[in-house]
């Protein structure tokens, strides 16, 4: 019989145990030999594979929900799919392409063209696999699960902070760390009004998370050269990688595309559209 919903237990256990099969998989990697930095590249796709597996069962026994691919957001047909995610990647671009071009206008970064066919392979894997899995996780299972705890709208901020303080490190200073936290905070809250946006649909949040995380990439590799000192307070923290979400060029971004989705969602109330409650939280 299907449990009447999720217990904070439950909703703190099942990401610690996806957390302790990333981190055991690591240890194997280790014990075979595997260099340092690809231990996380051989934990990943595994760890991915029990998120794959174990949501839809979860959204069966705990949520009551028969149809956990639907309520996840992730099934529609393909033309619903192709058109919220390219909208995710243009609002990436939209967001990118100033903070390059007023680098390279102030002075701040030069650029030196150097992408290669592997490199934008890679950055199309990166934004992909990032922001569908980081989707999947936070926009899809996570904001659901607080919904179910808190109610839509205290389940969106919620699951926001979290997103933020889960990317939280330790080592950029006061600063660098306040940046990037209110940075992702700000991330986290349009990437939940994307997804409101695309009445329930993932794939928007997925391209746009994706499109930052893989544009920046290829942005980085590309030509895109930034000194060392790059000021932390406007260009986010990381020298001379830094990440643009932390910095004032990233958070005057975000907020621009807050109050745009916010005046999307006012428009679709105004015509009477909304959301299905059984697919969005």
């Amino acid at each position: 019989m299907a449990r009447p919903g999720p217990t904070w237990l439950g909703t703190l256990r099942y990401p610690a145990v996806l957390v302790g099969i990333f981190l055991g998989l690591q240890l194997v990697a280790r014990s075979s030999g595997l260099p340092s930095d690809d231990w996380p590249l051989f934990a990943a796709p595994w760890t991915l594979l029990a998120l794959l597996l174990s949501l839809p069962l979860r959204l069966r026994r705990v949520w009551n929900e028969p149809r956990p691919w639907s309520r996840l957001g992730v099934v529609a047909p393909p033309q619903q799919v192709l058109g919220t995610l390219v909208g995710g990647w243009a609002k990436a671009l939209a967001l990118l392409v100033p903070i390059a071009l007023l680098l390279l206008w102030s002075g701040m970064a030069r650029w030196q063209p150097d992408l290669s066919g592997g490199e934008v392979a890679n950055a199309l894997a990166l934004g992909l696999g990032v922001g569908f899995a980081e989707e999947l996780l936070f926009r899809g299972w996570l904001w659901g699960e607080l919904a179910l705890h808190l109610g839509r709208a205290r389940g969106a901020i919620a699951q926001a902070v979290i997103f933020s303080l889960v990317h939280a490190r330790a080592d950029l200073g006061i600063l660098g760390l306040v940046g990037l936290l209110g940075g992702l905070l700000l991330l986290g809250l349009a990437l939940a009004l994307q997804r409101r946006a695309d009445g329930g649909l993932l794939w928007g949040a997925v391209g746009l998370h994706g499109g930052l995380v893989g544009g920046w990439f290829a942005l980085l590799q590309g030509g895109l050269v930034l000194p060392q000192e790059s000021p932390i307070w406007l260009v986010g923290p990381g020298g001379a990688t830094p990440n643009p979400v932390g910095g004032l060029l990233g958070w005057s971004g975000l907020t621009l595309v807050l109050f745009a989705l916010a005046r999307t969602l006012r428009l679709q109330d105004a015509q009477g559209i909304t959301d299905n409650a059984r697919i969005c939280p």
